[in-house]
């Protein structure tokens, strides 16, 4: 049953709303098989390029934790290693943040055509838009490149903080991971809205200004699209699922249905 948004709904309900639409956006997702495989490509080459650069991130982790406790390196020894293992820990951590922060702008740019795809079918099976606006490709490509751009140096600018508080101790294992992981959601749902948004003739001003209304909603849904990208493989997995998560997010936002009209999905 379709929930009915006009309510007065608390934050908390809100939040498990948006949450709600990432597994909505995968059961979308697998009315179409062949679909899926399609948004599944951009995915698997994002993921092999950011695999590779973990691969070689480990291997140079033991050089890199050493470069940046060069203080510590008159210390004792147990407490030098320590140090150097836990700023290896740190350094790990803020590339995986980064990483899936990132992650979805460049798969996004791979991708455009077949997440432009994936995200008009879930329209149209909901009513489509009314006064669409029609972008060329290299238009919707270059202004999808800015976007992206101006998103991953915000998750830069955010993520370097976060990186040198995970250092502090307890609040950088406890309340750090949290803010992360709200920060991390969302930017998530600020990038995944792109397409559905642009669609609308809306650019990334507009678009954080009406997600900023309904911020529990946009938090619940790019929470839960970050939690799930922590999984294995789940970001490459997922991402035509959150794509169609993030169209009915940006429906519902916009104050459109996302009760089934028809069924484009099928064909």
């Amino acid at each position: 049953m379709e929930p009915d948004t006009k309510e007065l709904l608390t934050a908390p309900k809100r939040f498990l709303l948006g949450a709600s639409l990432l597994p909505r956006g995968l059961a979308l997702v697998f009315a179409r098989p062949k679909l899926l495989v399609l948004g599944l490509i951009p995915a698997v080459i994002s993921g092999v390029l950011y695999l590779t650069g973990l691969v070689f991130l480990i291997d140079f982790i033991a050089d890199l934790s050493r470069s940046v406790t060069w203080f510590a390196d008159g210390w004792a020894e147990g407490l030098r290693d320590l140090v150097q293992i836990l700023a290896g820990a740190g350094i790990l951590g803020v590339a995986v943040l980064l990483g899936i922060l990132t992650f979805t702008a460049v798969t996004l740019l791979i991708g455009d055509p077949f997440y432009e795809r994936i995200s008009e079918l879930v329209e149209d099976r909901y009513g489509g838009v009314p006064g669409e606006v029609e972008v060329g490709f290299w238009r919707s490509l270059l202004r999808g490149l800015g976007d992206s751009i101006r998103l991953i140096v915000l998750s830069a600018l955010i993520g370097i903080p976060l990186f040198v508080a995970g250092f502090l101790p307890v609040v950088g294992q406890t309340v750090v991971p949290v803010i992360g992981g709200a920060v991390g959601g969302w930017l998530l749902a600020v990038e995944l809205t792109g397409v559905p948004f642009q669609r609308r003739g809306q650019r990334l001003r507009q678009r954080r200004a009406v997600l900023a209304k309904h911020r529990a909603q946009a938090l619940g849904f790019g929470v839960a699209v970050f939690c799930a990208f922590l999984i294995p493989l789940g970001a490459i997995l997922l991402m035509p699922a959150a794509i169609a998560g993030a169209t009915l997010l940006s429906r519902q936002v916009l104050g459109q249905p996302i009760t089934q009209i028809r069924e484009p999905l099928t064909r």
